[in-house]
């Protein structure tokens, strides 16, 4: 699989993705020979002339004058998210909400409508529904599947459809293709959340869309020692975000942050394939278990969305969802509560195996906005051993009444 380099992939040729995670806008003969680059912690620029302070400051996008707009270490993560994700350029953000929020705001102004597929994630559902009314623009919410659903809540004042797939709860998948087409011809703009796939297993920013954001907490840094956000597509688009938005809300990465992005990228690649691998052996367990009602996973069969989640991804993810066969929340407290070897948190993404109960979450806070069912477990395969987690999934089982038969 080759991706295009940072900028113009017409004049800069293809790389493999490999390539650019390793070597890509690394100057080491810049920085001693070090293979590691070097993190640039400061927060100040000094000039030797004012004509070079004056082309700098009016040059930042590009050039170094102060952190909170171009840092060299963020620099090299930019380059090389920007080629993963076949973008013109790239801007590094201080968590995936300030992406979203960056993404969304820079496009909308007073009287405008968005429409916002219904299953988001709960903070961008939070920015439609109580943010944003405040500056004077509405949103629908819209079943992803369905993209006349999506095509009949476009209003005259539509000026951005906002897309998540897969979501990260029930995995829902759009159709991007028809959907970026159908938006192109009504000069609407079009985000996708990229965090489950990664640029790796799927690149929205091909299938035409306009702006692509991360979570880079998940996979990306793939450590659990980093919140940082990722917002990409054409050079001209990045470039109007970071002169406005970017610059005036600061939402930036710590240089230190953006070195520890760059030390997760290694090894993306071996992570992505590992945990994937690992849910899939789990969900082949799981499957036939008589405690579990229901598996929810983009590339399983009885997922809705299946057909369309192999045309549009490369892969799955580590992350998929379970309905347990019981209707008594405390018995899934208790299966959760059991488990040894899984940590119960929020996220996912890094080198720890998590499981995050429906229940665990306030009514307030549902991912789904009209909440989840109380038996749904999602589960996040890490990078231990997956004999280790079947294990421990079905000791835990024991506690909803069945053992594996």
């Amino acid at each position: 699989m080759l991706l295009p380099t940072f900028g113009s992939s017409q004049n800069q040729g293809q790389m493999e993705p490999t390539e650019i995670i390793n070597s890509l806008a690394e100057d080491r003969e810049a920085y001693f020979g070090a293979v590691a680059p070097p993190i640039i912690q400061t927060s100040n620029f000094a000039f030797r002339t004012v004509r070079e302070m004056r082309e700098a400051i009016g040059g930042e996008f590009i050039k170094h004058v102060y952190s909170r707009g171009n840092n060299p270490t963020v620099e090299i993560l930019r380059k090389k998210m920007a080629a993963l994700e076949h973008a013109g350029d790239c801007l590094i953000t201080s968590s995936g909400c300030t992406a979203i929020t960056l993404a969304v705001m820079a496009n909308l102004r007073a009287g405008d409508h968005a429409v916002c597929v219904e299953r988001c994630y709960s903070w961008t559902r939070h920015l439609f529904t109580e943010i944003l009314p405040g500056f004077g623009i509405t949103a629908d919410f819209v079943d992803g599947y369905d993209t006349m659903a999506l095509k009949k809540a476009i209003l005259p004042n539509t000026r951005l459809i906002y897309l998540e797939s897969p979501t990260s709860w029930t995995f829902g998948i759009q159709d991007m293709r028809a959907v970026a087409a159908l938006a192109r011809k009504q000069g609407i703009i079009t985000v996708t959340d990229n965090s489950y796939c990664t640029p790796l297993n799927q690149n929205p920013l091909d299938m035409g869309i306009d702006i692509v954001v991360h979570s880079a907490s998940k996979y990306l840094s793939g450590h659990s020692d980093v919140v940082a956000g990722v917002l990409c597509g054409s050079e001209e688009m990045v470039a109007r975000i970071f002169r406005s938005e970017y610059m005036t809300f600061g939402g930036i990465p710590s240089p230190f942050d953006a070195w520890l992005m760059l030390r997760g990228l290694r090894t993306l690649e071996v992570r992505l394939e590992r945990s994937t691998s690992s849910a899939k052996q789990l969900i082949a367990f799981l499957e036939q278990h008589p405690a579990v009602e229901r598996i929810i996973y983009p590339f399983h069969e009885s997922h809705p969305g299946h057909s369309l989640a192999r045309r549009q991804m490369r892969d799955g993810s580590g992350l998929f969802s379970v309905i347990l066969r019981t209707d008594d929340p405390l018995a899934v407290e208790r299966f959760c509560e059991r488990l040894r070897h899984f940590l119960l948190a929020v996220s996912w993404g890094g080198h720890e195996s998590l499981v995050l109960p429906a229940v665990g979450l306030p009514a307030t806070h549902s991912d789904s906005g009209h909440g989840l069912p109380l038996n749904m477990v999602r589960i996040y395969a890490g990078l231990e051993d997956p004999a280790l987690l079947r294990a421990d999934l079905e000791q835990a089982l024991e506690e909803i009444g069945m053992k594996y038969v």
